[in-house]
């Protein structure tokens, strides 16, 4: 089944119409992000501001150019908060159905992108807590059980001197540090702006991005990945 139709039977009459026309698409082929040189330019905002309120006017066919412009930067910043692709897929598809049902309270008060990925953060946060709430029950149900379930458990982590990759190294990170490392250092955004989609200060988000980095550090570190390492050390930022 397209993709585009897994969730649409809990969307809204315009975007069932939205989606369902020849060629529309939530997610097809996977691109990479549209490049932008500042999340909140000004033409940016008001483009992106008009095709709101052509949506909100009846013109579901405006909802597309917003999904093409954010859904690769939306994915990425699920993919890096869930660590499943399967369920970023499906968490980012359901953020713009959220998104769509709540155009009306879009203001512009910030940019869409950052309001997009505020609710992909929320969305993202909710999904984890729901997999922790699996995770428990099914650990009660283990050990209950008895009789040596889990002695042959293993913790899946890379050995010594193996080369990491991004996604090895954000395993090890908090769901907040690892939304503070993707949008500073993947997708670009500026302090202010990842501190609204987070909804802390901007002196919080420059904390946790500090300690994001060092954790980062430490884990190369400790799998003995020295260059990784040395990519880090050089960042002086914040």
């Amino acid at each position: 089944m397209s993709p585009q139709f897994r969730a649409v039977n809990t969307a809204s009459p315009g975007l069932l119409q939205w989606a369902g026309r020849p060629g529309a698409t939530l997610f097809g082929s996977r691109r990479r992000p549209t490049a932008m040189a500042n999340p909140i330019d000004d033409t940016l905002r008001r483009e992106e501001w008009d095709l709101v309120q052509e949506i909100l006017a009846g013109a579901c066919d405006s909802f597309e150019p917003l999904v093409r412009r954010h859904e690769a930067r939306v994915r990425s910043l699920c993919a890096a908060l869930l660590q499943d692709a399967t369920e970023a897929d499906d968490a980012a598809q359901e953020v713009f159905l959220k998104a769509y049902r709540a155009l009306g309270r879009f203001r512009n008060e910030s940019s869409f992108s950052t309001w997009i990925h505020r609710i992909a953060h929320n969305h993202c946060l909710d999904v984890l807590k729901s997999r922790q709430r699996r995770r428990a029950e099914s650990l009660d149900a283990l050990l209950e059980q008895g009789d040596g379930v889990l002695a042959d458990r293993h913790d899946g982590s890379p050995a010594p001197g193996r080369d990491l990759d991004i996604h090895q190294l954000l395993q090890g990170l908090t769901p907040d540090y690892r939304t503070v490392i993707v949008l500073r250092e993947v997708q670009g955004f500026d302090y202010g702006e990842i501190a609204k989609i987070m909804g802390v200060t901007v002196d919080s988000v420059k904390a946790r991005l500090r300690r994001a980095r060092q954790s980062l550090v430490e884990t190369a570190r400790h799998f003995d990945a020295p260059a990784v390492v040395q990519r880090l050390e050089t960042q002086n930022e914040p």
